[in-house]
């Protein structure tokens, strides 16, 4: 039973995200500003605030199977430093091909200087906008890890969603360990939304 103040945060949520695609919508030109309005009242009333997403492969264990995993992700249209923070585990346009998808954790974001293990290279600061990805599983090589140590710094708007739960098989499933802010931001929508059942059901395993 969902208590009455998550489903206040939940609509806050709901909300918040609509405005937010809406704007997005306008300044793509893709709608009027007299449509904005309609539109905001579209996207609160229509569809969910997450979506399910498959992935598997080595990079992210022990936080997503080797085998795989069902993520049910949290939407976020407009992504930035106070939507999406260090620590979150996310799925971005993979920058390599922009098609694919990859789930990496953000490691920083702008203004924080990157300095490496490499005496040889340069400290840098990452520029506005932009954002740093590792894989979870530290015995990758970068190369095989495939992040931002090979294709370096990413645009924040190449993230199209924050990972907040994952069903590995159908006994073994939780939400995933995300900052605190993205936790504390994400738990109202987790209890209306999750559905371990239908992610059950869609699971490829």
């Amino acid at each position: 039973m969902v208590s009455l103040s998550t489903w206040v945060r939940y609509i806050a949520n709901k909300l918040e995200y609509s405005v937010s695609l809406s704007w997005k919508g306008y300044q793509g030109g893709h709608i009027t500003n007299t449509e904005v309005g309609d539109a905001v009242w579209k996207n609160f009333f229509q569809g969910k605030l997450t979506y399910l997403h498959w992935n598997k492969g080595l990079e992210m264990a022990p936080t997503i199977a080797e085998e795989g995993g069902t993520l049910l992700v949290r939407k976020l249209p407009t992504p930035n430093p106070t939507q999406v923070f260090v620590g979150d585990v996310v799925v971005m346009k993979d920058p390599e091909k922009s098609e694919n998808h990859l789930v990496r954790r953000l490691a920083a974001v702008e203004g924080y200087e990157m300095v490496s293990k490499d005496e040889k290279e340069e400290p840098f600061v990452l520029e506005k906008d932009q954002c740093w990805v590792l894989a979870d599983n530290e015995n990758l090589k970068p190369k095989e890890a495939k992040d931002s140590r090979i294709f370096g710094p990413v645009p924040m708007t190449d993230i199209v969603g924050r990972v907040i739960y994952c069903l590995r098989t159908a006994v073994d499933h939780g939400p995933i360990q995300n900052s605190n802010f993205g936790m504390r931001r994400d738990s109202p929508v987790l209890e209306v939304e999750l559905d371990v059942n239908e992610m059950a059901k869609n699971h490829k395993a």
